[in-house]
């Protein structure tokens, strides 16, 4: 069975797997409301949905179905968001890399590049993934964005894959992948832009 609570380290941040200990720290870098304005729910609400979004995720990992991690930065130490591995498919050799989130204080920092480069490094050097997806709201620029200034390829829109918890709104998705053939290019794309730094 894989292994998707690793620690990784880089130079800008360190993932870690999820703990509760990490939770008055996350719960802080949650409260800008720009962070959840393309999730189907808003932990940060309040205190109780935070508790819920963590007890969930740390449910998830205890039973081998997802790994979270808290996005720290290595400078101070601090907690700046999370990432996920999500969707398993171990005997397809395929992962989904999601539920990422940074506080703005982090965003153009290098932190989401080099939590990407982390997370798909490990994902097709230590699992042996073939597949690796990304899935983000069609209408989340910034993350489409990120994700093609990323390297994966753009496989198309999923019209109506979820429904928003705030409001009932119908949301259609945008679906990414990165695939083994086009790793070691995205690998030295990433890591030349985190080697700029």
């Amino acid at each position: 069975m894989w292994n998707l609570q690793p620690t990784l380290t880089g130079r800008v941040v360190r993932l870690e797997p999820l703990a509760r200990r990490h939770r008055d720290g996350l719960l802080a870098a949650a409260g800008d409301e720009r962070i959840w304005a393309h999730w189907s729910f808003n932990p940060a609400r309040s205190e109780a949905d935070f508790d819920a979004w963590l007890d969930g995720c740390l449910a998830e990992a205890a039973a081998g179905r997802e790994g979270h991690f808290a996005t720290i930065l290595q400078a101070t130490g601090e907690p700046v968001g999370s990432t996920s591995f999500c969707d398993p498919h171990e005997q397809d050799r395929g992962i989904e890399i999601g539920w990422t989130w940074l506080t703005p204080a982090a965003w153009g920092s290098g932190a989401n590049t080099e939590a990407k480069f982390l997370q798909l490094r490990y994902a097709f050097e230590t699992l042996g993934c073939i597949r690796v997806v990304f899935d983000t709201y069609a209408r989340n620029a910034r993350s489409r964005a990120a994700l093609q200034k990323l390297g994966a390829s753009f496989e198309g829109v999923w019209r109506n894959y979820s429904i928003r918890q705030a409001d009932g709104a119908k949301i259609d998705s945008a679906f990414y992948s990165v695939i083994d053939e086009e790793w070691p290019a995205v690998r030295e794309r990433l890591a030349a832009r985190i080697a700029a730094l």
